[in-house]
């Protein structure tokens, strides 16, 4: 509702606090020195514009072609990825390219297909692609990491979580929907740069969301704003409805990275304990929680191809927030200095201290399955890598400094020299 239209980024500016002049404009890509873009990405930006073609579709008229076909040349290739998209070593770049950018739309559309998900919950099909294509353009396709393609590789990371075997068993429809769905909309709308940014600019977001896990409150109320607005589940019960908009706001609200110990600790106490009851729909809807969370900062467990791009493009959104606020001259953030902080030593601290301590409790509360040592495995590897990496800059770094080092008998020479 309210907060959804109020927390649109990118076309207007907020008129309050110290720095009314920081439009989000810049925030998307600083190389655009202000401009806007186009002017179909203005309307897509506008709640009232996106109310407007979901009110066209409620009225049975469908926009040319609504539904979106893949070009002959890449409809088998494409196809055939789908065929493998259970696999860990899934490559969401090449399927992005082989979908035209449409990626996250192709694979939920199959992903809901493939779980039974339309069949059970009586979806229609024309009105869930448009809620699917709702939720793909409203990433921000300038950020070099939290835009759709990144939405689509947690979805299809979630997709395999729900199929490890101790959690499979006892999943519902419901619990599988909300599951893929937090997974596809958990960053919509987000600005490329982080809370502590929000704060300190004081922006409208985090006024309204009083600091409190800002981004992840504007995801899941975005995403509410889109579920209403497509009237998807219009057709289900009031009480039902109400239900899955508070559970994917749980859910959505457990990737903020601040909560990171108090869900490790949860966790922590119920594997020591066994008391784990999946049976309980709130046991469960605890372990989803755990799986988007580990969906969410799985990179460093992919293969190194693809860990290395992510690797490179969330850095790549770190110092470009750097450039933001030294531009605007603000304190430069932790991690968004490109002079100080090299992707190496970033990576190496996010897997030791964030990604292993969570990746090792899912492993133990999954049995330690074929994927869960897989990740692991890889993790481990591209840990020994970025340390190697991170080793040959500092050696490279001595180097020059001692090439450029001067002793004081040439100093003393080249004074002299100078000397008129």
């Amino acid at each position: 509702g309210d907060a959804r239209v109020r927390g649109q980024t990118g076309v207007v500016s907020e008129r309050r606090g110290s720095y009314p002049f920081i439009d989000f404009r810049l925030l998307n890509n600083t190389t655009l020195s202000g401009e806007i873009g186009t002017k179909k990405k203005v309307k897509r930006l506008l709640s009232f514009q996106r109310y407007f073609h979901a009110s066209r579709l409620l009225r049975g008229i469908v926009p040319p072609a609504s539904l979106y076909l893949l070009d002959e040349d890449y409809l088998g290739q494409a196809r055939h990825m789908l065929s493998k998209v259970g696999m860990w070593d899934f490559d969401i770049f090449l399927f992005d390219r082989l979908t035209n950018g449409n990626s996250l739309v192709t694979l939920l559309c199959h992903l809901f297909n493939v779980h039974g998900l339309i069949h059970h919950f009586q979806l229609d099909m024309v009105t869930l692609h448009r809620f699917f294509v709702m939720v793909q353009e409203d990433y921000h396709s300038q950020n070099p990491y939290h835009n759709a393609v990144h939405a689509a590789d947690v979805t299809q990371a979630m997709h395999c979580y729900l199929r490890e075997p101790k959690l499979a068993s006892f999943l519902t429809p419901s619990d599988i929907m909300l599951g893929l769905l937090a997974a596809a909309a958990h960053d919509v709308d987000h600005p490329g740069v982080n809370q502590p940014f929000l704060i300190k600019t004081k922006h409208h977001l985090a006024s309204l969301y009083q600091n409190v896990s800002v981004l992840e409150n504007h995801h899941w109320r975005s995403t509410i704003g889109m579920l209403r607005e497509s009237r998807l589940l219009a057709h289900l019960p009031k009480e039902v409805t109400q239900d899955i908009e508070q559970q994917l706001g749980s859910l959505i609200l457990a990737t903020d990275i601040n909560r990171q110990n108090e869900f490790l600790i949860r966790l922590k106490s119920h594997l020591d304990n066994q008391d784990l009851r999946l049976e309980d729909a709130q046991d469960r809807h605890f372990m989803l929680q755990i799986a988007l969370k580990c969906a969410d900062i799985c990179n460093p467990c992919r293969v190194w191809d693809l860990s290395k791009q992510w690797s490179e493009r969330v850095c790549e959104e770190f110092y470009r927030q750097g450039d933001l606020e030294q531009k605007f001259e603000l304190e430069i953030s932790p991690l968004c200095n490109q002079q100080k902080d090299t992707i190496p030593s970033i990576q190496i601290g996010f897997m030791t201290y964030i990604v292993e301590p969570l990746f090792e409790r899912w492993a133990q509360f999954t049995g330690n399955t074929p994927l869960s040592e897989n990740m692991l495995n890889h993790l481990r590897r591209n840990k020994a890598k970025w340390r190697s990496l991170l080793h040959k800059q500092h050696s490279s770094s001595r180097s020059n400094d001692h090439s450029g080092q001067v002793t004081g008998s040439q100093e003393q020479t080249l004074n002299e020299e100078e000397t008129p």
